[in-house]
């Protein structure tokens, strides 16, 4: 937590320890952080030099803490002074290496980086950059960084950092897919899926954009965009597809919770939202770590639940039921009668679900997403 102001790890236990025994000496210190003597000598070397410790003058041997509020404000200060200057030299960078380049104009809107490190630098760069939203859509064949690997998004989101991602069907069938957005949806992102993306893309607070340029078997190349009018293209495609996208909603660990109820309970709902998303029984089976016939009983059960006999019936009765409900003014598909809180056993019971088509029967204007359901098998 304070490696920002230049702490490691034991230079941080060490202020800690202190800080909690108010003072002690360097052989209880190196027992508490259970290290040789020598290297705990060494830590408090480094925090004398840094203000945050300093020798008792009353008693040789016995280390004492500096007070945080003084002693931290100043090294935060200190770490302020040092960012105000580095964002001072990287204007001043930028300037000059606007005033250096023969068309200007087009480095300043586009630029291609190529090679494996440097796509996946540059992208998590951009990431960690975002000060508001990314928006991402997201295919299952990963270029230079994989999902696993993504430590950025974590990053960013954990400081506030809004995500919208739209992945390919293609991605829930991947061994770590339903895991990977599990953990997402925990981070409070917003997850649709579609059957397939039209491209990669990321954008960081509609002002940079990243979308692939490499074919098969090239070298990794990404074209990384600026503010212009090929920027608000690359956010009017991701605002469409968001728009057709299905809202995926899993519960924690990607598995639901059963609990006994007159309904359908959230390990129901989420088999049908995976279904709605286009999973077979067996992929949803493998997924939820169930077995097929589990997954295809529980489906027969809502089907009995519903007193229907197809399941083009289940998708209206869910969507008569409330488990799945048409919200907003694009007609998009949401859970109904949940919190939606990521990481609950409320978050479980939401469902994937799309427009209404023409397999809809007849009904009011609003036809309820039933098509999806008829599809699966």
């Amino acid at each position: 937590m304070l490696g920002a102001i230049g702490l490691d790890e034991r230079q941080e236990a060490a202020y800690r320890a202190l800080v909690a025994a108010g003072a002690a000496e360097l052989p209880d210190l190196a027992h508490r952080l259970s290290l040789p003597e020598a290297e705990t000598e060494r830590v408090l070397r480094r925090l004398e030099q840094q203000g945050l410790a300093a020798q008792s003058s009353a008693r040789p041997g016995r280390w004492v803490a500096a007070p945080p509020g003084v002693a931290l404000g100043a090294l935060l200060t200190q770490q302020r002074h040092e960012l105000e200057r580095a964002e001072l030299a990287s204007a001043l960078l930028a300037e000059e290496y606007r005033a250096e380049a023969s068309e200007p104009e087009v480095h300043d809107l586009v630029e291609v980086v190529t090679g494996a490190a440097a796509v996946a630098q540059r992208f998590h760069q951009v990431q960690l950059g975002a000060a508001s939203e990314v928006c991402a859509l997201v295919t299952g064949k990963p270029i230079a960084v994989t999902g696993t690997e993504n430590e950025s998004e974590e990053r960013a989101a954990s400081r506030g950092v809004v995500y919208r991602v739209v992945v390919e069907r293609e991605v829930l069938s991947l061994p770590s897919g339903i895991l990977e957005l599990s953990a997402a949806l925990g981070r409070d992102e917003q997850c649709r899926v579609v059957d397939r993306v039209p491209t990669k893309l990321m954008i960081a607070d509609g002002t940079t954009a990243m979308v692939p340029l490499t074919g098969r078997g090239a070298e990794p190349a990404a074209l990384v965009v600026h503010a212009s009018g090929l920027l608000e293209s690359l956010m009017g495609l991701f605002e469409a597809v968001w728009r057709e996208a299905l809202p995926l909603r899993l519960g924690e660990g990607g598995c639901g919770v059963r609990e006994e109820s007159v309904g359908p309970d959230a390990t129901d709902l989420e088999i049908l939202s995976l279904l709605l998303a286009g999973l077979t029984d067996a992929s949803v089976a493998k997924q939820l770590e169930l077995g097929l016939r589990t997954v295809q009983r529980r489906v027969k059960g809502l089907m009995e639940l519903t007193g229907v006999s197809t399941r083009l019936q289940l998708g209206w009765h869910a969507y008569e039921r409330g488990w799945v409900a048409r919200s907003g003014p694009q007609g998009t598909a949401a859970a109904a009668g949940t919190s939606m809180t990521p990481g609950t056993a409320a978050t479980a019971t939401g469902t994937v679900a799309a427009p209404g088509t023409a397999a809809t029967p007849s009904a009011p204007p609003a036809a309820p997403p039933s098509a999806q359901v008829a599809g699966v098998r």
